[in-house]
């Protein structure tokens, strides 16, 4: 049970709380897109889970891609999670601060006010994670219990206001087929299932890990995807999908349309609660993945140096510098193209981490040769990641297929030959 609400708890995040917003230009359509996704959730969660039971103790992709597949297969899968990780962020403080301005004197759709409120979070997160991983946990656990429970109160008493005509008016509002905008919308939406392999992550704490793995992985995506679906289909009838694609706080709207102006401001102080641990949780998960990839020649070892109290503070600075950097490059004129803009990019990073995982499976080792099982769980995985990059955009794909040839470039020319 534990471990079921560990993988839920690092997949609902920013995407819960912004993805109504970039979906409502869509329609109420995008439902079938968060079915679609979670079936692929599902199939990867799976080939996770299995990978697991081969290796227990693993804490990086390079665990389960070097016996298979290699040292560079190891490199990419591990660095391309690592970037995908930490670029990730951008799009977790880009949501927190969407919500967060709502509670202030300030107008939310000034661009210079929005670059000012997100590096102050990436750098407010930077100082929380140098006191070390414990004082994280602390903080993040604090963020999930009062950042989730108003929210849960919108999503339970919300249905009694949800208008089945206005919704079905907003079905699809681009004038494209049902079946292109469902393609379309596939990768953004997949974007509020990251994480689901963290379940395998920590199948070496957790009791009995060849069961309770697969539940817990299998079980936390469930949970996730009907929170997802039944959200985004609740706040897509009660307010206009116009509203909805404007707001920088679409809970915190629907809250207001429902109990009165008074809960938008409570709603709109949980979801920055929970979108700031978030943040906070996923940046530990940057510095720790830098620094395993540190210590395996993937990254310059300065990544892989720790203080005594387990903080990676140095591959956090660049962590928190090269977020400084994305923030200012990816400005756009709404919050919700902001958001878009990285989640696309990190989406295809991470998929070519799971392709490796895929690919594990499907070849096996001398020690583990791959049988039926794993193989079916092989062809699903790079079957659900290749429908994943082809409903992406071509420069996207071009963008990410680019990061990964560089990076495989000099891991190639200055790596260190043996780690």
């Amino acid at each position: 049970m534990l471990a079921t609400f560990v993988v839920a708890n690092n997949m609902i995040g920013s995407g819960f709380f912004l993805l109504p917003a970039s979906l409502a230009s869509q329609g109420g359509v995008t439902a079938l897109s968060w079915l679609l996704g979670t079936v692929i959730a599902v199939i990867l969660g799976g080939a996770f889970a299995r990978l697991a039971r081969d290796y227990p103790q693993l804490d990086c992709p390079d665990d389960y891609v070097r016996p298979s597949l290699g040292r560079d297969m190891g490199f990419l899968a591990t660095t391309l999670y690592w970037a995908s990780s930490w670029i990730g962020n951008n799009a977790i403080a880009v949501a927190a601060f969407g919500y967060l301005v709502t509670l202030m004197p300030l107008d939310g759709t000034d661009t210079s006010v929005r670059i000012a409120g997100q590096v102050s979070l990436i750098w407010l997160m930077f100082g929380i994670n140098l006191m070390g991983p414990r004082k994280v946990a602390t903080f993040q656990s604090f963020c999930v219990v009062f950042g989730l429970l108003p929210v849960a109160v919108v999503l339970i008493g919300g249905w009694g206001h949800f208008d089945a005509d206005l919704y079905r008016e907003a079905w699809n509002v681009t004038g494209e087929s049902d079946a292109s905008v469902v393609i379309a919308n596939l990768a953004p939406i997949f974007w509020a299932f990251v994480g689901l392999e963290t379940g395998a992550m920590v199948a070496g704490i957790v009791r009995d890990p060849d069961k309770n793995v697969p539940r817990a992985t299998l079980a936390g995506i469930l949970l996730a995807g009907v929170v997802y679906l039944l959200s985004s289909v609740l706040v897509m009838g009660i307010v206009p999908a116009a509203e909805l694609a404007a707001s920088s706080a679409p809970f915190a709207l629907v809250a207001g349309s429902i109990f009165g102006p008074w809960a938008i401001p409570v709603i709109a102080a949980a979801a920055a609660l929970k979108a700031t641990g978030t943040l906070g949780g996923w940046m530990l998960v940057s510095g720790e993945s830098g620094a395993r990839a540190a210590m395996r020649g993937y990254l310059p070892a300065i990544f892989g140096r720790l203080f005594a109290n387990g903080a990676a503070g140095w591959g956090l600075m660049f962590v928190a510098l090269a977020m400084t950097a994305i923030a200012f490059v990816t400005l756009a004129p709404t919050v919700a193209g902001q958001f878009e803009t990285i989640i696309g990019m990190v989406v295809l990073l991470v998929v070519l981490a799971y392709v490796a995982a895929g690919l594990s499976l499907l070849v096996g080792t001398p020690q583990r040769p791959s049988g039926l099982k794993e193989k079916l769980l092989g062809i699903g995985a790079l079957l659900a990641c290749s429908l994943l990059i082809f409903s992406s955009p071509l420069n996207l794909i071009g963008g990410a297929a680019g990061v990964a040839l560089v990076a495989w470039i000099l891991f190639r020319v200055f790596g260190r030959k043996t780690a």
